[in-house]
């Protein structure tokens, strides 16, 4: 009969799990009469564990919500949060000083022995047959929510027995252990819905709502976000006795003792109210400066680079790293600040740092990402070997690690690195399979960024392959999501590709327009290796339309910035595009100066561009 969804039978009006607050009850021939249950006090303990291995961001955010939760609102439970590294040691010795304990994290069902199934942890699986053996010494916390199986993956299948029998038998275990309440999950479940859930049940539970009523009204909730046929509230099963209060509300106090308080307590209220708020706007804005923290430090220097502010960007980020070196996150933002204002030497030392720290705290997640960023900056650089082998190290590290942001990150990387090798099908390919990655967390920043950008690198694509209508339909979609983020720096490339499009459709004006609002971006943001590429751009529409005064101002300006930040191939083409309108001039022997000048640096970059410009300066010679 478990199997049985009993919560989703139709009385013709509602579903029963909808109309009632339901709970389910585990019958044992054995004896239960020598379980030890917890004996409850007004003051109770709680035990988070969240994102046991690391590996679900999702379940970190969530527990760490759930202890704000409840440290903001009421001073009845004790709250310990615990996080990564979660062993099996851990669980054992502690899950019963505690009356509640929420898990956050993987649960593995093993279909060829149920005692094997049970929650992931860092060094195994803490099991069923654990909890049992837990239950016949010890008394277990009187309510468990097993919060498990985070995934954006919706099954088709609208109860999936595996997780079923995988609730059931952790349910089970717990409550033949002692456990008086167990809340879990019979589908695998979205991370924003798990969350929602978990906070709106704890929102019920602490203001006095029996267990089975905030389950109840839980439910109801992700319907009022999702819509009753997104099936999230099919999700989670109560064990227990749903009647039973964990938290009584409070008492009410006699009403004329009450009015004859009130006055009393109202001028000091007062007071405290306006010491209050002298001592938040101390706190708030002068404390942190004067003894700043290595996340406030963080924090600002990230928004800092937002604003396009590099050089604070740069102080601040190097406080962090005085207070700790090991603060991971900063290195990028470093190396990103010194590209954009052109010290790729600086850049390339803090993408070094960012993967030889990654490596020291075997920070894996990290290192992935060190491999991508350091993989871009060689590509960028033109050196593509060295890219391919840096992205191909990221690739294996994530499929390892099963993150899948990353992975698909990588593979837009591959994507493009597959365009400047002109394999377009390969590329699209790679695009085709980061997007749907993307795609399963339409509601997460950092898969919408990088789903903008899986657009905007299929545009490239359609670009290349001169099938601009579709190029457009990408660009603009990838320009829609980078502008609802105000993600600027992206902007600019969406842009300068649209301007690009146009302009091969000779409709210069318009691909005027598109350029300047690049050009107005890098400039806010101080982007001197996109201002060097942007001014070359532009002075080739210039050269196009025969105004060859714009034009060379536009060359120069890209030779000046681009040997300032010695961006080589930024150099390299606007050499050659100084060639050409030199050509244009008939200064052929400028020409030929200024060819060769752009031909030596493609000789190490780009061989086939070297034969290229080798075979315009032949004919140079019988024009």
């Amino acid at each position: 009969m478990i199997p049985i969804p009993w919560e989703l039978i139709f009385d013709g009006g509602d579903f029963l799990g909808l109309k009632f607050s339901l709970g389910r009850l585990v019958r044992s021939k054995g004896d239960s009469a020598s379980l030890q249950y917890r004996d409850l006090t007004d003051s109770l303990k709680m035990l988070i564990l969240a994102n046991p291995n690391g590996d679900l961001k999702s379940a970190y955010l969530e527990g760490l919500n759930i202890k704000n939760q409840f440290s903001h609102k009421t001073k009845k439970v004790q709250v310990d949060f615990k996080s990564t590294n979660i062993d099996r040691h851990y669980v054992k010795k502690n899950i019963c000083d505690y009356d509640i304990v929420h898990f956050a994290g993987h649960c593995e069902f093993d279909k060829a022995g149920a005692k094997d199934s049970g929650w992931v942890l860092s060094d195994g699986v803490f099991k069923v047959e654990d909890i049992l053996k837990m239950g016949l010494s010890s008394s277990l916390p009187a309510l468990v929510f097993s919060n498990t199986c985070h995934s954006a993956q919706v099954n088709a299948v609208l109860i999936d027995s595996e997780y079923q029998r995988a609730n059931y038998g952790m349910a089970s275990a717990f409550l033949f252990a002692g456990v008086r309440h167990y809340i879990g999950s019979i589908r695998k479940i979205e991370d924003n819905a798990s969350l929602i859930f978990a906070r709106e049940f704890y929102t019920k539970l602490i203001s006095g709502t029996s267990v089975g009523e905030s389950v109840q009204l839980s439910k109801l909730k992700l319907i009022k976000e999702y819509g009753l046929a997104s099936l999230h509230w099919i999700n989670y099963l109560l064990y227990g006795d749903p009647g039973f209060v964990f938290f009584k509300p409070p008492r009410h106090k006699d009403l004329r003792r009450k009015i004859s308080l009130t006055y009393k307590k109202v001028i000091l209220k007062i007071s405290l109210t306006f010491i209050l708020i002298g001592l938040s706007i101390f706190l708030a804005f002068w404390l942190p400066k004067i003894n700043p923290t290595k996340l406030y430090l963080f924090l600002n220097a990230a928004s800092q680079y937002r604003q396009g502010n590099n050089q604070q960007v740069l102080t601040l980020g190097q406080q962090v790293i005085n207070k700790d070196p090991d603060y991971l996150a900063v290195y990028p933002i470093l190396a990103n600040a010194y590209q954009r204002i052109g010290d790729k030497d600086k850049a390339l030392k803090y993408y070094f740092d960012y993967v030889l720290k990654s490596e020291k705290l075997n920070n894996k997640v990290h290192l992935t990402q060190a491999y991508i960023k350091l993989g871009w900056f060689y590509q960028l650089d033109g050196q593509y070997e060295k890219a391919k082998e840096l992205y191909d190290k990221a690739l294996n590290l994530s499929r390892q690690l099963k993150d899948k942001q990353n992975e698909a990150l990588v593979l837009r990387k591959l994507a493009v690195w597959h365009i400047e090798t002109k394999d377009y099908e390969r590329a699209l390919g790679f695009l085709t399979k980061s997007a749907s990655i993307n795609l399963e967390h339409p509601n997460n920043f950092e898969s919408a960024k990088n789903l903008a950008s899986d657009y905007f690198d299929i545009g490239l694509v359609f670009t290349n392959k001169n099938d601009y209508p579709a190029a457009k339909d990408f660009y603009e979609k990838s320009l829609k999501i980078f502008k609802r983020l105000k993600l600027n720096n992206e902007l600019s490339d969406c842009y300068f590709n649209l301007g690009e499009v146009y302009f091969y459709e000779k409709e210069y004006q318009k691909a005027l327009e598109y350029y300047f609002r690049g050009l107005k971006v890098d400039q806010q943001q101080n982007n001197k290796t996109n201002l060097a590429s942007g001014y070359n751009m532009i002075g080739e529409l210039y050269l196009e339309i025969d105004d060859l005064i714009k034009a060379e101002n536009y060359f120069k300006q890209s030779v000046e910035l681009s040997g300032q930040i010695n961006s080589r191939m930024d150099l390299a083409n606007a050499n050659y595009n100084l060639g050409l309108l030199s050509k244009k001039k008939g200064r052929k022997n400028l020409a030929r100066e200024y060819w060769r000048k752009a031909q030596e640096i493609y000789r190490s970059v780009d061989l086939d561009r070297y034969q290229e410009i080798r075979k315009e300066l032949l004919e140079l010679d019988s024009f």
